[in-house]
């Protein structure tokens, strides 16, 4: 969803960054180092199984020869050993695989979830949700290929290519150098072939986040594309990002396929390569040169065309891996950046306590509720704690704020709400009514002036003290899955069922609610799809009720209700307002009528104040947008 600053995708490179990998194994090693050594050794005994056949076949073909068959029983029984312990261990290797993959890929969705949560409001509003839950879905799929897979996949080639390399300087130094000839052209053809492969791998994975990206946003608002016939826009829209995800997704696997066939062939060719030049070598007697010393023979020759085959297969396997590896690391390198992104910063000390007066009438922290709060405000110079009662009276001084630098949203706004008394915000959309509010909860950080709270600088007070002593609600109401007493009581998570069931008549849902299948206990999914616009924000009115703030934030609270339902939510609101500092954000200029102070923004100024008669006895702007005269820009 785009915000004030627009929408803003992941990664403008198309390269993944240095030191992504290093960073991968880092986490990998971090916390399964004990698992990860029993997978190696499994890998090395797997690969010495996978690379011993050649060795026997050539020690069969020399007892064959010599005709020493309790030597061929030997050997027999030998390689029955090794291959079953090849087998066991390829099964262990397996199950620890998909153990420390799956416990991996756990860990790296609770940090994703986990930093999700630090992030700042701002984030949301500059990056689409779709692409956010591409980085869950899409990027750490092919991070958990990338450690299940081609990791293992390479560690064991490698290996067995280290085994093959050994035995053929062993058999044969020139039938050696024939074989690293055509690795070297293999070599090269994989840099190129697999270089353009991994170009497009990486585009892929960003075009899937934006196409996955504009579907979120699609599903959500199809209601408003088909009130204005949007559909063939939206379309094409589609289609235009489709193409893009498909071009990218084409040339890469197009690289990739013709990645297998070539690498195929080749090998086929020295397979060929290899035959006809060991039969010269035998028939012509040439010297062998080889650390073992021995002549070229039948024996040596049969055992060395496997060797050759398994070493370009162990190639052909570690150019297609590549392929899964640049996608992985594309996604790692997304899952990085999410990680990575800045925390919502917070230096406030002043905390939230529960309070009480002691016999001298000072007042105290309290270890129990006792429904009385004040502010915990340690004095840093002498060491002092002094604790401010939470009344609720909030200051706002010449305050200034820009969502981007070049454009002020508030200019110069100052106020003064007083413990219980109504604020209400009137002005046309963009005048900076909402903004406001989300100054107050710190949302994001005023650029000049001062916002003080009970006397206190907000900026001292701990982000997450500051919004519990706030309560809110939003014109968009989100309900979450689960029944409707979990939704109430998600104002505050310790509230009991009679508690949460007070709250729901305070805010008049209480009868609606009994009148659902199963009254409390009726489960809510899809953001309360089985609910009306009404319903769905009277619970998320007995939400805030039931958090008990002494300070109200009602944003377009009524918005989407009735009239008839808007008549009962305000007869609740009004005693929910009781004892409180309200803020109040509304069009309808019905519902501020009896707001102690009414402000009225225009362009980030507020231009008039007082109460709704003081204002109409003064007949300038609050008054003509009340009598209709015309609409503030």
């Amino acid at each position: 969803m785009a915000g004030p600053m627009g929408p803003k995708r992941y990664g403008g490179k198309n390269t993944a960054k240095k030191g992504t990998f290093t960073r991968l194994l880092k986490l990998l090693f971090k916390n399964y180092k004990f698992k990860l050594l029993l997978m190696v050794i499994c890998i090395l005994v797997a690969a010495i199984g996978g690379s011993a056949s050649s060795v026997f076949l050539k020690e069969v073909a020399d007892v064959i020869q010599a005709g020493d068959w309790t030597g061929f029983l030997k050997i027999i029984a030998f390689m029955i050993i090794i291959y079953a312990s090849a087998t066991l261990a390829g099964f262990f290797q397996t199950r620890l695989g998909a153990t420390i993959t799956q416990g991996f890929i756990k860990d790296v969705r609770v940090k994703l979830f986990d930093k999700m949560q630090t992030l700042p409001i701002k984030y949301f509003d500059t990056h689409t949700h779709g692409d956010v839950m591409s980085v869950y879905t899409n990027d750490t799929d092919a991070l958990r290929q990338l450690v299940s897979q081609s990791l293992p996949q390479i560690f064991s080639t490698i290996l067995t290519l280290t085994f093959l390399v050994s035995i053929m300087l062993f058999y044969s130094i020139w039938l050696t150098l024939i074989v690293f000839v055509c690795v070297i052209l293999m070599f090269f053809v994989t840099k190129k072939i697999g270089g353009n492969s991994a170009k497009y791998f990486i585009k892929q994975q960003k075009s899937l986040g934006k196409t996955e990206g504009f579907i979120e946003e699609s599903i959500n608002g199809q209601k408003v594309i088909k009130v204005f016939t949007h559909e063939k826009e939206s379309k094409k829209d589609f289609d235009a990002l489709n193409d893009e995800y498909c071009e990218n997704s084409t040339k890469a696997n197009i690289f990739a396929n013709i990645m297998g066939p070539v690498m195929n062939n080749l090998g086929h060719l020295l397979y060929v390569i290899i035959a006809i030049c060991g039969t010269l070598l035998v028939v012509f007697n040439v010297r062998n040169v080889s650390i073992s010393g021995s002549v070229i023979g039948l024996s040596v020759i049969i055992s060395f065309l496997p060797m050759s085959k398994q070493f370009t297969q162990s190639i052909n396997q570690i150019a297609q891996q590549l392929n899964a590896i640049y996608m992985g690391l594309a996604g790692a390198d997304r899952v990085f950046t999410l990680i990575d992104e800045e925390s919502e910063t917070d230096n406030g000390y002043v905390t939230l306590v529960h309070a009480k007066y002691d016999e001298k009438g000072n007042l105290t922290e309290s270890d129990v509720r006792t429904g009385l709060w004040a502010w915990k405000h340690p004095h840093k110079a002498d060491g002092t704690v002094t604790y401010t009662p939470l009344k609720g009276d909030i200051v706002m001084e010449e305050v200034d704020f820009s969502y981007v630098p070049e454009k002020l949203v508030l200019k110069d706004v100052s106020l003064h709400a007083l413990p219980g008394q109504k604020i209400a915000f009137v002005g046309a959309t963009g005048a900076g009514k909402t903004t406001i509010t989300n100054l107050i909860n710190r949302f994001y950080d005023i650029a000049d002036g001062k916002i003080r709270y009970d006397g206190i600088n907000i900026n001292k007070i701990k982000k997450s003290d500051l919004r519990r002593s706030l309560g809110i609600v939003l014109q968009d109401t989100n309900l979450f899955t689960g029944t409707v007493m979990d939704n109430i009581r998600y104002g505050k998570l310790d509230a009991t069922d009679e508690e949460c069931i007070n709250a729901a008549k305070l805010a008049n849902a209480h009868d609606f609610i009994e009148r659902l299948p199963e009254g409390y206990n009726t489960v809510l999914t899809g953001d309360g799809a089985n609910l009306s616009q009404g319903q769905r924000q009277l619970i998320s009115i007995a939400r805030a009720a039931v958090a008990d703030a002494p300070v109200m934030i009602m944003d377009e609270a009524t918005s989407s209700i009735d009239t008839r339902t808007e008549l009962l939510v305000q007869k609740g609101t009004d005693r929910l307002m009781e004892g409180r500092t309200v803020f109040i954000i509304a069009h309808r200029l019905s519902t501020v009528r009896n707001a102690d102070v009414i402000t009225v923004l225009d362009h980030g100024q507020i231009i008039e104040r007082g109460t709704h008669q003081e204002l109409l006895d003064k007949k300038g702007s609050y008054y003509q947008l009340y009598t209709g005269a015309f609409e503030l820009d």
